[in-house]
């Protein structure tokens, strides 16, 4: 049978088109950009925002995690729900006039490229990845991994509002999923916002602790495929799995905490929370805990540094306020107390271990350049956790938040 030149020239225009797909397709492949590879070499560091869906589209838990691959370090904020603002929800032109609400609500009716937005705006710093579980996907999640560790204080037993029974143990326990449910939703009348946002970073710390510890079963080809489709991420199959193994490296031993705080009021009904200084605050304080994470290169032995403040005032109350706000900027406070006179004309910090970098970062939170160096001590193994690393008198040119800089 033979084949006439009309079917030939089918047949070769086919052949060709072929070709041509075939080699679109492999220019494709090989030009395809590794997302998490191009992040980090427009930045030290991988910023992800992980949101818990209750399953009904609202967020019952926001963290975003800052993590610094060379140290293994990282940093995870809390959102709260209620943190407040003139939020545009509603469709229509730009200039729409917003209404006062808490954040939570630009998730649930503007979904999770807003919300994203809306935190980067919060937080003042970009955050290329999101995640997004489901809470049904997060107990799977949960038994797959072998259960989440975390430290209950006391046992918990008690009824939510509608009936539900919620029952946990004391001490150092690992919860199953449905557990871990429970951790997350249960609240006692006498429990704070604090008690239960720190309940949430437990999660996510307990979490990657867990992503750490069984990376070799998690990431094998034959389990990836497993996990993957529990999540929902603006990152692809390949490049997801590639930015879950880089988080499993990380060093849960050194995670600092932070939360947004500010001034409660009712707004219609609703309790929020109004970020302090419109909002300053939390980006210094996320900016300081990010160079923290990066200020010893390749070096693990880094750790949250120890404050003492005194108040060199006759200001009341000036010590323990600065030392909140140190706190949300993730230092540890061992003490605050008056200084040994009230007549200070200007705050010092007193630098007790011979950090330069270290103190300059203490200085510049609250834009102080008197540093004095004192005795260097070496760090060693019998050394009391409770050493102060720095000690802040504070002066008459503070003004509750920084040294005003004509009297420094």
């Amino acid at each position: 049978m033979h084949i006439r030149d009309e079917q030939k020239g089918i047949l070769f225009l086919i052949l060709i088109f072929a070709i041509i797909a075939g080699v679109s397709v492999f220019i494709a492949l090989s030009l395809r950009t590794d997302t998490v590879g191009k992040s980090l070499e427009n930045d030290q560091v991988i910023r992800t925002l992980y949101v818990l869906d209750d399953g009904n589209g609202n967020a019952l838990m926001t963290e975003v995690v800052i993590y610094y691959p060379v140290s293994k370090k990282a940093a995870v904020v809390n959102i709260p729900y209620n943190v407040g603002g003139i939020y545009r929800v509603l469709e229509g032109v730009e200039g729409t006039q917003g209404r006062t609400d808490g954040i939570a609500v630009i998730y649930r009716e503007k979904g999770i490229a807003a919300y994203l937005r809306q935190i980067e705006n919060l937080l003042g710093t970009s955050i290329p990845f999101y995640s997004i579980v489901k809470l049904d996907h997060f107990i799977t999640l949960t038994d797959m991994m072998g259960g989440l560790r975390v430290f209950i204080s006391a046992p918990v037993d008690s009824l939510s509002a509608d009936g539900e029974r919620w029952l946990l143990p004391s001490g150092a326990v690992t919860l199953d999923g449905d557990k871990v449910s429970t951790y997350l939703r249960y609240r006692l009348s006498e429990e704070t916002d604090a008690d239960v946002y720190e309940r949430y970073q437990n999660v996510m710390i307990a979490y990657f602790t867990q992503l750490g510890e069984n990376k070799a079963m998690i990431l094998a080809k034959k389990n990836i495929n497993k996990f993957l489709p529990l999540f929902s991420s603006n990152l692809d199959a390949k490049d997801f799995a590639t930015h879950m193994s880089l988080l499993a490296e990380m060093n849960t031993e050194y995670i600092i905490r932070q939360n947004v705080t500010g001034r409660v009021s009712t707004v219609d009904g609703k309790q929020l929370v109004f970020p302090l200084n419109g909002g300053d605050f939390i980006k210094q304080a996320v900016a300081q805990s990010t160079n923290m994470l990066i200020s010893t290169g390749n070096t693990m032995t880094s750790r949250i540094y120890v404050l003492e403040i005194q108040n060199g005032t006759t200001v009341q109350g000036l010590a323990h306020n600065t030392a909140i706000l140190f706190q949300n900027a993730s230092y540890d406070i061992l003490s605050t107390l008056n200084a040994d006179r009230n007549d200070y004309e200007k705050t010092v910090i007193i630098d007790h271990i011979g950090n330069r970098e270290i103190a300059k970062m203490v200085g510049d939170f609250i834009r102080c350049t008197n540093i004095q160096e004192e005795e260097v001590r070496s760090d060693t193994a019998n050394e009391s956790v409770a050493s102060v690393d720095f000690t802040i008198i504070l002066g008459k040119d503070f003004d509750g938040r920084y040294v005003r800089p004509s009297a420094n």
